[in-house]
């Protein structure tokens, strides 16, 4: 996952915790790491996953309904 991944930023941790936690249901290779400082100083974590399952991310967040800040490729 190191090379070849996006992070999701959150408002808050809360919602990063929540969608975790429904990724990880999911099956998904995910976890919660630092927000990186060049992308935002708001929430401290970001949910960490590879970029090939962003489709099954993007359908957990709208399903969740989770609010989230936006997806980045790293």
């Amino acid at each position: 996952m190191k090379d070849n991944y996006s992070v999701v930023i959150f408002y808050s941790t809360s919602a990063a915790i929540r969608t975790e936690s429904l990724a990880k249901k999911q099956g998904l290779a995910i976890k919660l790491i630092p927000v990186p400082r060049h992308l935002s100083s708001d929430c401290g974590i970001c949910l960490q996953f590879n970029n090939e399952d962003k489709p099954k991310i993007e359908k957990i967040l709208q399903d969740g309904k989770v609010e989230y800040e936006n997806i980045y490729k790293i």
